[in-house]
């Protein structure tokens, strides 16, 4: 199969792109190397020596034998240069991980908040256009997020797929599918909310093949390929923009550092192993649906059901798999590289917030 990654330089993307091309997938790479721009704007870099794009690739060459291309495009602006690789590269599947995805970054600012809508919904509205223009049938993988359904539930699993209600009308109760209501909780949750929006409308005007991952919170850093040289190895951003919540307590649990848990810290959160991340693009691309149709699936549980997921052969990764000790190890093995002053988040989401916690004696945690 022919996949081309969007985002692939990322911390998603570039273990899949290595998962896929280890199981002799033909893949490329589609990246503006923007992540790694914006740990300049932020003056952090990840815990993990990430090498350059290019030195990363001849490395997977080196101890794989496999190649993957590299293609510097901008998804979102560069429409033209997207459409013409389509139509010249031809792939079966997209897998779209090009978009900005920090909610604490989304909130740090007018300006943050603008740039996270604009390269969000434009990249995913210009993959869409993009496969329409093209006239081939192409499958498309897209990574959501479980937070797009807020932080707590009505009591019942939400579905895969589409959830189906009742409506009442002159002439009876009537069933209707309609998109799991959404309860986003940041600008960044707000743009994947929206994803599913054009998702719906591309698959109903278009009969475009799309399948929406809504993951949980990823944590853990290598997987089986990133583990094969220090050069493929994985992001690992510990920083109060970036870093996602069981890999920030691991890393600060490593150095010494208080935990940083915001809020009164009595969520139940759904994790998603980055291993698992993979293994669900896989399993996706594997199994794609219909014209026409739009696959939902949840690969964790704020309380869902993944049942499409397991079905397919995913055996998850536990909490309890030994793995946490190889983040907190890896945390300790970088910890020179850790700038603790990152560590502390500084997005207040409002201007009550924001104001609370300047205030003398006050201490407000991020959402």
């Amino acid at each position: 199969m022919r996949v081309l990654i969007l985002g692939g330089d990322g911390f998603c993307g570039w273990p899949t792109a290595l998962h896929l091309s280890a199981r002799g997938h033909d893949v490329a790479i589609v990246d503006n190397l923007s992540r790694r721009r914006i740990d300049g704007e932020l003056g952090v870099q990840s815990l993990t020596p990430v090498r350059d794009i290019h030195e990363r690739i001849a490395a997977w060459k080196e101890v794989s034998g496999h190649e993957i291309g590299f293609h510097d495009i901008t998804v979102g602006k560069d429409y033209d240069a997207l459409l013409d690789l389509l139509k010249t590269w031809r792939p079966d599947s997209v897998v779209h991980f090009a978009e900005q995805r920090a909610a604490p970054y989304s909130m740090k600012s007018a300006r943050h908040k603008r740039y996270t809508v604009d390269n969000n919904l434009n990249a995913t509205n210009d993959v869409l256009a993009a496969i329409v223009d093209s006239g081939l049938d192409i499958h498309l993988a897209h990574l959501g997020t479980m937070g797009v359904y807020g932080y707590g539930t009505a009591g019942a699993a939400i579905p895969e797929g589409y959830l189906t209600v009742k409506i009442e009308t002159p002439d009876g109760w009537v069933e209707r599918e309609i998109l799991y209501p959404a309860n986003p909780g940041s600008i960044y949750h707000m743009t994947k909310t929206q994803d599913a929006l054009l998702f719906q409308f591309y698959a109903k005007n278009d009969h475009l093949r799309i399948t929406d991952l809504h993951q949980g919170i990823v944590w853990g850093t290598q997987t089986e390929e990133t583990r094969k040289d220090e050069r493929l190895i994985n992001r690992f951003d510990y920083d109060g923009d970036y870093g996602t919540v069981l890999n920030r307590f691991l890393m600060q649990s490593a150095v010494g550092y208080p935990l940083t848990v915001h809020g009164a810290g009595g969520q139940t959160r759904a994790f998603i192993h980055i291993q698992d991340t993979v293994r669900c693009v896989e399993l996706a691309l594997a199994h794609p649906p219909e014209r026409g149709d739009r696959a939902e699936a949840d690969e964790n549980d704020l309380v869902v059901e993944n049942k499409c997921l397991l079905d397919y052969g995913l055996n998850p990764i536990r909490l309890a798999d030994g793995l946490l000790m190889e983040v907190a190890e890896i945390a300790r093995a970088y910890a020179d590289r850790a700038d603790l002053s990152k560590i502390p988040c500084h997005s207040h989401w409002n201007a009550e917030r924001a104001a609370a916690a300047s205030a003398p004696g006050k201490a407000v945690a991020a959402e």
